[in-house]
């Protein structure tokens, strides 16, 4: 694939993935503020078609469009970029040594539980410290509002175990699901389209 149809696809991507990011919904009896959106899902298949390089600047591109009217203080962007970057990059990492239907589904699945593990390990250190510190909202009142929606969460631990890790190997689910579905589909129609290109290209040149 030219570097210009790389950088246009990037474009179009990280353009989806920006509209997708807006339409979050809630999963039953995950904290109130963990919500889920399909833009992942865009940039998975933008990651197996494009690269790493190139799905990590969609994501940047799209949270930092969406920090603009961020409802974390920024927080869910932070997180949004660190998980689907490590969950791109060890997905496409073991696709490349297996590119077939199978490698890809290993790959997200390995990802996902990945990204699951660093999501719980991020949101320990700095992650929700930093939220209670933005949004001014002790920690206990955050277990509380978990606590009205899963009486199983009722302190860190049990947040980043019942909370954090179930809502993300969901939301990875959904993700790997959503990418099996198109990617292949997608991938046919971009090619076709870059073998136009040479061949026009090719004709002209004669």
């Amino acid at each position: 694939m030219s570097k210009t149809m790389k950088i246009t696809y990037t474009a179009i991507f990280a353009a989806l993935a920006t509209v997708l990011m807006y339409f979050e919904f809630y999963v039953p009896f995950m904290p109130p503020f963990l919500k889920v959106d399909l833009s992942g899902a865009i940039i998975l298949i933008g990651a197996f078609i494009l690269g790493i390089r190139s799905a990590i600047t969609m994501t940047l591109i799209k949270d930092l469009i969406h920090a603009t009217q961020t409802k974390t203080g920024f927080t869910g962007e932070l997180q949004d970029f660190i998980l689907l970057s490590i969950l791109v990059i060890v997905s496409v990492s073991i696709y490349k040594h297996m590119r077939t239907q199978k490698g890809a589904i290993i790959g997200c699945v390995v990802g996902s539980i990945v990204m699951s593990i660093a999501g719980m390990i991020t949101n320990y250190l700095f992650i929700l410290p930093f939220y209670a510190n933005v949004m001014n909202m002790p920690l206990e009142s955050i277990w509380e509002a978990c606590h009205s929606v899963n009486p199983y969460i009722t302190g860190m631990e049990t947040y980043l175990l019942v909370g954090v890790l179930p809502f993300n190997l969901i939301k990875c689910s959904i993700i790997t699901c959503m990418t099996m579905l198109v990617y292949k589909k997608l991938s046919v129609f971009i090619k076709s389209k870059q073998t136009l290109v040479n061949k026009t290209k090719n004709s002209i040149s004669e």
